[in-house]
């Protein structure tokens, strides 16, 4: 390879670095303000947003964690989403795994009604959810919240798990039944641990969904068992002229899940990349 080629490859990738690094920064910009507005108070927002603060105030703070509630709120959304994973780790791959070794006659049929179910709007639904919650008194139950979750994440969690199931070879759970293991014991025993993968990757996903969604949450909710989300939101009547009080929530409300998505981010990835294709 002569100098001229290894010149012009690294000015190629030289120039792939410097797009990645733009689209980085303008990722990051959002964050930044969000950071230094955190510390300044509401004039000195207005003044000049993009100044940084003038010393390190944490009186914002202070007044975000106490009037958005998100001592408890973080609690509430750790059982609401825990709940959301747990059962839709349950029922997806235990689904997934029906699906992709075709054990039933209408698996086609499954597959069309889950890719159907993705399409369908939660909001037509509302209404019948509301009145059925309203009717057993069971609204403003984070548990029940969580396997609402659950269901509206379904139908993604679903396919997702089958592309990791349709990796393993037959041969496998042959050589399983073959050593006198029973069906149970071939799907916790051998199929699970090597989906693993897959699983952590679902668990990540609807995680971050559950965590961040709004409209079931605040439905059915309400006042009651409020999360962090709904307890960041709630701020707005009190210091929706106060922009200082709200960045610090705001970076209150960002922080925990960012530094979880850059805890597991190498799972996350290597989930997807391990599931991309079949075997």
């Amino acid at each position: 390879m002569n100098t001229a080629m290894i010149t012009t490859r690294l000015r190629k990738f030289s120039w792939y670095h410097l797009v990645l690094l733009f689209f980085a920064l303008v990722a990051a910009a959002p964050f930044y303000l969000v950071l230094i507005n955190s510390m300044k108070s509401h004039i000195a927002i207005v003044t000049n947003p993009l100044s940084p603060p003038q010393a390190f105030n944490f009186d914002n703070f202070r007044s975000a964690w106490r009037w958005g509630e998100f001592g408890p709120g973080f609690v509430n959304g750790v059982i609401l989403t825990g709940t959301g994973i747990v059962v839709i780790l349950f029922c997806s791959s235990t689904m997934a795994y029906v699906l992709a070794k075709n054990r039933i006659r209408i698996v086609p049929a499954l597959i069309v009604y889950f890719m159907v179910a993705m399409t369908i709007p939660i909001q037509l639904f509302m209404f019948t959810l509301y009145s059925a919650l309203s009717k057993l008194r069971l609204l403003g139950n984070l548990n029940v919240v969580g396997i609402l979750h659950a269901a509206l994440y379904m139908p993604t969690a679903v396919f997702l798990m089958r592309t990791f199931f349709l990796r393993i070879p037959r041969e496998m759970e042959e050589a399983a039944r073959i050593d006198g293991a029973s069906s149970w014991q071939v799907f916790t025993q051998v199929m699970l641990p090597v989906v693993s993968p897959g699983l952590v990757t679902v668990a990540i996903i609807v995680g971050l969904m559950s965590w961040n969604e709004y409209l079931l949450t605040a439905t059915f909710l309400q006042t009651q068992n409020r999360n962090a989300t709904l307890g960041y939101l709630s701020m707005n009547n009190v210091f929706n002229l106060d922009m200082g009080v709200m960045m610090a929530g705001a970076l209150i409300l960002i922080v925990p899940v960012l530094v979880f998505f850059l805890c597991v981010q190498r799972l996350f990835i290597d989930g997807l990349v391990a599931g991309s294709v079949k075997g």
